[in-house]
Parts: C-alpha cells; sequence; structure tokens
C-alpha cells in the first residue's frame, strides 16, 4: 500500500457536535490515513466513536488508525501511531501483526526516526513545522529536515504542526509523503468546506 496523501487526525473538542459529518466530509475529498485521536478517559466513548469511524473508512477505503492506544487498535484490527512518551514499536508490531500500519512521533530528530525504521515502524512522522495549536510545545522542525530523512530513511514521511493549505506545498517539495492535518482541515465552518480543502491537500501531490 503506498502511504502518499492527505492524513486526517481528528479533535474531539474541535469537532464537537459534528463529528461523523465532517470526518465522512474529508473522507469524501479525498484521505489516506485517518487517525482517531482522543485523549479522554472515557473508554466506552472512545470505543464506540473509533468504531463508528471504522464503518466510515471502510466505505471510503480509507486506513484507520488509533493513536496511541495499541489494544483498541488490536481489538478493532486496524493500525496504531505512537508518540514518544508510549514506548517502543516492537510490542505494539507484534500485538498487531505485520501487516499492521504503525507510525511513530519523530518530533525534529533523525535519530528517532532511525530507531523507529529499526523497530519496524510503517512510517515516521516530523514535526511541528509550524505554530500548532494541538501541539504549541512541541519542538520546532526546518523544511530541510525532510529532505534528510528522505535520504536516510526508507519510509514514507509524514509531516505535521500546523499545516494549512497556505504552507503544505514546501511539505510536499522538500519530501514529506504525508500532510498530517487536523485544524487545518477540521476548522472549516461546513463539510462542504472539509470536502474543498482535502481535495486541494490531495492536489499538491499530484503537481
Amino acid at each position: 500500500m503506498t502511504l502518499r496523501g492527505l492524513y486526517a487526525i481528528t479533535d474531539s473538542q474541535l469537532l464537537a457536535g459534528r463529528f461523523l459529518s465532517h470526518v465522512e466530509a474529508a473522507l469524501e475529498g479525498g484521505v489516506c490515513l485517518l487517525q482517531y485521536r482522543d485523549k479522554s478517559d472515557d473508554a466506552a466513548r472512545r470505543l464506540r466513536e473509533a468504531q463508528a469511524l471504522q464503518q466510515l473508512c471502510e466505505r471510503y477505503g480509507t486506513q484507520l488508525l488509533i493513536n496511541d492506544d495499541a489494544e483498541l487498535a488490536r481489538h478493532l484490527g486496524v493500525g496504531v501511531h505512537l508518540g514518544q512518551t508510549d514506548g517502543p514499536l516492537n510490542p505494539a508490531r507484534a500485538l498487531l501483526g505485520s501487516a499492521a500500519i504503525i507510525g511513530s512521533t519523530c518530533h525534529a530528530s533523525l535519530d528517532l526516526a532511525a530507531q523507529a525504521a529499526r523497530e519496524g515502524a510503517s512510517y515516521v512522522a516530523f514535526g511541528r513545522f509550524f505554530t500548532s495549536s494541538t501541539k504549541p510545545g512541541a519542538p520546532a522542525a526546518d523544511v530541510r529536515l525532510l529532505a534528510q530523512a528522505r535520504a536516510q530513511v526508507n519510509l514514507p514521511i509524514a509531516a505535521i504542526g500546523g499545516v494549512t493549505l497556505d504552507n503544505a506545498a514546501a511539505l510536499v517539495h522538500h519530501g514529506a509523503d504525508l500532510l498530517a492535518v487536523i485544524h487545518g482541515l477540521f476548522g472549516a465552518d461546513s463539510a462542504q468546506e472539509v470536502t474543498r480543502r482535502a481535495r486541494a491537500f490531495n492536489a499538491l501531490f499530484a503537481s
């Protein structure tokens, strides 16, 4: 499977009251990966929402990943994205199997990316590249890092952190395979605008 294109990440507060409608609108516009990101302790709601997203993803042929919860990912038979505080990838790979997509947050570190590759990551994520409301304290990354990673790590590369339609072209130009977007996609006022933005993000990979 080719990992290239828009990587949509949900935000429970941003999507409150329009969760499924906006996610489906994004899928309508084309999404390579969809990550369910919810930091709450409400396990029942998280399971319910993740199952609903899984049904949508199956309908649109999109891969679903769960943020930071390999057990929930195993329950649903989907992939997972792990941050640096979630421990090594090896246990998740053993739990989910060789075919599962497992992503790793590498901040601005090529060393972390090399380690993730050794541990069986499916892709590596660098960022934040721009001011991010989701992770304001994350270390800043420079777009030149993408070209360096392309030369050193033989894995798809995701760029995250304040990505919008105004700044995303430079990330693709410098080597990003995936544009991981939250507010730049779901911060739209209407479902139609979410779909338009999704198509516009994907169009950056065609040029």
